[in-house]
Protein backbone atom coordinates (compact mmCIF):
# COMPACT_ATOMS: atom_id res chain seq x y z
CA UNK A 1 0.00 0.00 0.00
CA UNK A 2 1.45 3.54 -0.69
CA UNK A 3 0.80 6.29 1.36
CA UNK A 4 2.23 9.41 1.71
CA UNK A 5 2.90 12.25 5.31
CA UNK A 6 0.84 15.17 4.88
CA UNK A 7 0.50 18.26 8.01
CA UNK A 8 -3.36 18.02 9.41
CA UNK A 9 -4.68 20.06 11.58
CA UNK A 10 -6.78 18.24 14.24
CA UNK A 11 -8.74 19.54 17.37
CA UNK A 12 -7.68 18.42 21.21
CA UNK A 13 -11.26 18.50 23.14
CA UNK A 14 -9.78 17.25 26.58
CA UNK A 15 -9.12 18.25 29.04
CA UNK A 16 -11.48 20.61 30.45
CA UNK A 17 -9.62 22.50 33.45
CA UNK A 18 -12.26 23.23 36.22
CA UNK A 19 -9.57 25.32 38.20
CA UNK A 20 -10.62 27.89 35.40
CA UNK A 21 -13.71 30.42 35.33
CA UNK A 22 -14.88 28.59 31.92
CA UNK A 23 -13.20 25.10 32.41
CA UNK A 24 -13.61 24.55 28.56
CA UNK A 25 -10.82 26.79 28.01
CA UNK A 26 -8.66 24.01 29.19
CA UNK A 27 -8.97 22.08 26.49
CA UNK A 28 -5.93 21.37 24.14
CA UNK A 29 -7.75 23.15 21.05
CA UNK A 30 -6.52 23.14 17.84
CA UNK A 31 -2.95 21.49 16.69
CA UNK A 32 -1.16 20.30 13.89
CA UNK A 33 0.66 16.62 13.38
CA UNK A 34 2.11 14.79 10.33
CA UNK A 35 -0.33 12.16 9.43
CA UNK A 36 -0.04 9.26 7.18
CA UNK A 37 -2.87 8.79 4.01
CA UNK A 38 -3.34 6.18 1.67
CA UNK A 39 -2.64 6.95 -1.67
CA UNK A 40 -4.73 3.53 -2.57
CA UNK A 41 -7.68 4.32 -0.42
CA UNK A 42 -7.98 8.09 -0.16
CA UNK A 43 -10.61 10.04 -2.66
CA UNK A 44 -10.99 13.88 -2.98
CA UNK A 45 -14.41 14.42 -3.54
CA UNK A 46 -15.78 17.81 -4.82
CA UNK A 47 -19.52 18.86 -3.52
CA UNK A 48 -22.38 21.23 -4.80
CA UNK A 49 -19.52 23.24 -6.79
CA UNK A 50 -22.06 25.20 -8.80
CA UNK A 51 -22.30 27.96 -10.98
CA UNK A 52 -25.65 30.00 -9.40
CA UNK A 53 -25.43 32.58 -12.04
CA UNK A 54 -24.68 35.95 -11.21
CA UNK A 55 -26.33 38.59 -8.96
CA UNK A 56 -28.10 40.64 -12.02
CA UNK A 57 -29.49 37.38 -13.31
CA UNK A 58 -30.67 36.09 -10.01
CA UNK A 59 -31.15 39.04 -7.03
CA UNK A 60 -33.11 37.10 -5.35
CA UNK A 61 -31.10 33.35 -5.26
CA UNK A 62 -28.03 35.87 -4.06
CA UNK A 63 -29.88 37.97 -1.67
CA UNK A 64 -31.10 34.49 0.60
CA UNK A 65 -27.41 32.58 -0.15
CA UNK A 66 -24.56 35.18 0.64
CA UNK A 67 -22.03 32.72 -0.13
CA UNK A 68 -22.43 32.36 -3.33
CA UNK A 69 -19.35 35.17 -4.72
CA UNK A 70 -17.03 33.37 -1.98
CA UNK A 71 -17.69 30.03 -3.24
CA UNK A 72 -16.65 31.59 -6.93
CA UNK A 73 -13.74 33.05 -5.35
CA UNK A 74 -12.47 29.69 -4.11
CA UNK A 75 -13.74 27.95 -7.50
CA UNK A 76 -11.41 30.74 -9.19
CA UNK A 77 -8.15 30.59 -7.02
CA UNK A 78 -8.32 27.11 -5.58
CA UNK A 79 -9.86 24.37 -7.34
CA UNK A 80 -7.47 24.95 -10.82
CA UNK A 81 -4.79 23.66 -8.53
CA UNK A 82 -6.19 21.48 -6.19
CA UNK A 83 -7.92 19.44 -8.89
CA UNK A 84 -4.87 19.34 -11.09
CA UNK A 85 -2.99 17.87 -8.39
CA UNK A 86 -5.26 15.55 -7.14
CA UNK A 87 -6.14 14.34 -11.10
CA UNK A 88 -1.58 13.93 -11.50
CA UNK A 89 -1.74 11.54 -8.81
CA UNK A 90 -3.29 7.97 -7.94
CA UNK A 91 -6.19 9.77 -5.88
CA UNK A 92 -9.71 9.41 -7.17
CA UNK A 93 -11.66 12.76 -7.91
CA UNK A 94 -15.24 12.29 -7.30
CA UNK A 95 -18.30 14.92 -7.36
CA UNK A 96 -21.32 15.06 -5.20
CA UNK A 97 -24.16 17.20 -6.67
CA UNK A 98 -27.88 17.45 -5.69
CA UNK A 99 -31.17 16.46 -7.52
CA UNK A 100 -31.19 18.48 -11.07
CA UNK A 101 -30.87 17.74 -14.96
CA UNK A 102 -27.80 19.26 -15.72
CA UNK A 103 -25.46 16.53 -14.86
CA UNK A 104 -27.29 13.40 -15.95
CA UNK A 105 -25.54 12.47 -18.77
CA UNK A 106 -22.24 12.66 -17.90
CA UNK A 107 -20.48 9.53 -18.16
CA UNK A 108 -19.52 9.66 -14.40
CA UNK A 109 -23.40 9.90 -12.95
CA UNK A 110 -24.11 6.79 -15.33
CA UNK A 111 -21.29 4.91 -13.59
CA UNK A 112 -22.81 5.50 -10.62
CA UNK A 113 -25.88 4.59 -11.05
CA UNK A 114 -25.24 1.57 -12.29
CA UNK A 115 -22.84 0.52 -9.47
CA UNK A 116 -25.73 1.71 -6.36
CA UNK A 117 -27.61 -0.22 -4.92
CA UNK A 118 -31.35 1.85 -5.35
CA UNK A 119 -32.26 2.11 -1.27
CA UNK A 120 -35.41 2.00 0.26
CA UNK A 121 -37.11 5.75 0.99
CA UNK A 122 -37.56 6.21 4.16
CA UNK A 123 -41.73 6.85 5.27
CA UNK A 124 -42.63 10.13 6.69
CA UNK A 125 -44.92 11.82 8.96
CA UNK A 126 -47.85 12.39 6.64
CA UNK A 127 -48.95 16.96 7.07
CA UNK A 128 -51.14 18.44 8.42
CA UNK A 129 -52.81 21.81 8.00
CA UNK A 130 -51.14 23.44 10.73
CA UNK A 131 -47.80 22.12 10.32
CA UNK A 132 -48.09 22.94 6.54
CA UNK A 133 -48.87 26.84 7.73
CA UNK A 134 -46.04 26.42 10.05
CA UNK A 135 -43.82 25.18 7.33
CA UNK A 136 -45.32 27.96 5.01
CA UNK A 137 -44.17 30.54 7.68
CA UNK A 138 -40.52 29.17 7.77
CA UNK A 139 -40.01 29.48 4.49
CA UNK A 140 -41.10 33.44 4.24
CA UNK A 141 -39.87 34.84 7.17
CA UNK A 142 -36.93 32.34 7.59
CA UNK A 143 -35.24 30.87 4.70
CA UNK A 144 -35.54 31.48 1.53
CA UNK A 145 -38.34 34.88 2.21
CA UNK A 146 -41.16 35.06 -0.20
CA UNK A 147 -39.85 37.30 -2.74
CA UNK A 148 -36.25 35.47 -3.48
CA UNK A 149 -38.51 32.17 -4.41
CA UNK A 150 -38.97 33.05 -7.80
CA UNK A 151 -35.27 33.88 -8.53
CA UNK A 152 -34.12 30.60 -6.49
CA UNK A 153 -36.58 28.65 -8.89
CA UNK A 154 -35.01 30.04 -12.01
CA UNK A 155 -31.83 29.48 -10.95
CA UNK A 156 -32.06 26.50 -9.81
CA UNK A 157 -33.32 25.16 -13.01
CA UNK A 158 -30.33 26.76 -15.07
CA UNK A 159 -27.85 25.69 -11.93
CA UNK A 160 -24.39 23.97 -13.55
CA UNK A 161 -20.83 23.24 -12.73
CA UNK A 162 -18.64 25.52 -11.91
CA UNK A 163 -16.39 26.04 -14.77
CA UNK A 164 -13.24 25.01 -12.42
CA UNK A 165 -14.85 22.01 -10.70
CA UNK A 166 -16.32 20.53 -14.23
CA UNK A 167 -15.98 16.62 -14.21
CA UNK A 168 -13.65 14.65 -16.66
CA UNK A 169 -15.47 11.75 -18.39
CA UNK A 170 -13.92 9.07 -16.02
CA UNK A 171 -14.54 10.97 -12.87
CA UNK A 172 -17.59 9.67 -10.99
CA UNK A 173 -20.63 11.62 -10.48
CA UNK A 174 -23.13 11.07 -7.44
CA UNK A 175 -26.47 12.43 -6.26
CA UNK A 176 -26.71 10.61 -3.13
CA UNK A 177 -25.17 8.84 -0.68
CA UNK A 178 -25.53 5.05 -1.95
CA UNK A 179 -24.00 6.52 -5.16
CA UNK A 180 -21.09 7.69 -3.83
CA UNK A 181 -20.52 4.88 -1.52
CA UNK A 182 -21.04 2.47 -4.62
CA UNK A 183 -18.14 4.65 -6.40
CA UNK A 184 -15.95 4.33 -2.62
CA UNK A 185 -16.66 0.70 -2.91
CA UNK A 186 -15.59 0.24 -6.61
CA UNK A 187 -12.31 1.83 -5.85
CA UNK A 188 -11.32 0.93 -2.28
CA UNK A 189 -11.54 4.16 -0.57
CA UNK A 190 -12.34 4.39 2.93
CA UNK A 191 -11.45 8.38 3.56
CA UNK A 192 -12.98 11.30 1.91
CA UNK A 193 -11.62 14.78 1.53
CA UNK A 194 -14.23 17.53 0.75
CA UNK A 195 -14.15 20.82 -0.97
CA UNK A 196 -17.25 22.75 -1.93
CA UNK A 197 -20.08 24.72 -0.11
CA UNK A 198 -20.82 24.66 2.23
CA UNK A 199 -19.02 23.01 4.81
CA UNK A 200 -21.77 23.93 8.07
CA UNK A 201 -24.59 22.64 5.88
CA UNK A 202 -24.75 20.76 2.22
CA UNK A 203 -21.15 18.96 3.20
CA UNK A 204 -22.38 18.05 6.41
CA UNK A 205 -26.08 16.85 5.85
CA UNK A 206 -27.25 16.74 2.02
CA UNK A 207 -27.27 13.43 0.26
CA UNK A 208 -23.79 12.43 0.12
CA UNK A 209 -22.21 14.60 2.93
CA UNK A 210 -20.05 13.66 5.81
CA UNK A 211 -23.09 12.67 7.71
CA UNK A 212 -23.76 9.70 5.24
CA UNK A 213 -20.67 8.58 4.94
CA UNK A 214 -19.93 8.30 8.28
CA UNK A 215 -22.18 6.12 8.71
CA UNK A 216 -21.10 3.93 5.96
CA UNK A 217 -17.97 3.88 7.90
CA UNK A 218 -16.09 6.33 5.38
CA UNK A 219 -13.36 8.81 7.24
CA UNK A 220 -13.87 12.35 5.90
CA UNK A 221 -12.44 15.38 6.31
CA UNK A 222 -11.83 18.74 4.65
CA UNK A 223 -9.94 21.49 2.77
CA UNK A 224 -9.57 24.69 5.34
CA UNK A 225 -9.49 26.81 2.02
CA UNK A 226 -11.33 25.02 -0.35
CA UNK A 227 -14.79 25.40 1.60
CA UNK A 228 -17.07 28.41 2.97
CA UNK A 229 -20.16 28.19 5.26
CA UNK A 230 -23.68 29.48 5.63
CA UNK A 231 -23.08 32.31 8.08
CA UNK A 232 -25.73 34.36 9.70
CA UNK A 233 -25.73 38.22 10.40
CA UNK A 234 -23.68 37.85 13.87
CA UNK A 235 -20.81 35.43 12.19
CA UNK A 236 -20.43 37.10 8.18
CA UNK A 237 -17.77 39.22 9.01
CA UNK A 238 -15.66 37.14 10.47
CA UNK A 239 -16.80 33.99 8.71
CA UNK A 240 -17.48 32.17 12.46
CA UNK A 241 -19.55 29.46 11.08
CA UNK A 242 -17.06 28.42 9.04
CA UNK A 243 -15.00 27.72 11.99
CA UNK A 244 -17.11 26.07 14.04
CA UNK A 245 -18.10 24.09 11.28
CA UNK A 246 -13.84 22.94 10.67
CA UNK A 247 -14.08 22.45 14.35
CA UNK A 248 -16.42 19.92 14.16
CA UNK A 249 -14.90 18.20 11.32
CA UNK A 250 -11.94 17.68 13.22
CA UNK A 251 -13.99 16.95 16.12
CA UNK A 252 -16.57 14.47 14.55
CA UNK A 253 -15.39 12.92 11.83
CA UNK A 254 -11.87 13.17 10.24
CA UNK A 255 -8.92 15.93 9.84
CA UNK A 256 -8.74 19.14 8.45
CA UNK A 257 -6.12 20.18 5.58
CA UNK A 258 -4.13 23.15 4.32
CA UNK A 259 -4.91 22.77 0.43
CA UNK A 260 -0.63 24.26 -0.36
CA UNK A 261 0.51 21.92 2.37
CA UNK A 262 -2.08 18.85 0.73
CA UNK A 263 -0.85 19.28 -2.88
CA UNK A 264 3.05 20.06 -2.09
CA UNK A 265 2.61 16.60 -0.03
CA UNK A 266 0.79 15.08 -2.86
CA UNK A 267 3.00 16.16 -5.83
CA UNK A 268 6.28 14.95 -3.63
CA UNK A 269 4.52 11.54 -3.50
CA UNK A 270 4.75 11.05 -6.80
Amino acid sequence: MKTMLVPADYYQQFDADFSLDVPGEGYGGWKRTEIEISLDHTAVVVMHAWDCGTREQYPGWHRAVEYIPRSYEIGRALFPRLLAAVRSSPLPLFHVVGEAAFYKEYPGYKKAVSLATVEPQPDKAQSDPVLDCLKQFRADKVFPGERNLPDIKRGGERVAFLAEARPLDHEGIAENAAQLFALCKEAGVDHLIYAGFAINWCLLMSPGGMLDMDRRGIMCSAFRQAVTAVENKETARKELCKELALWRVALAFGFVFDVDDFIAALLGAL
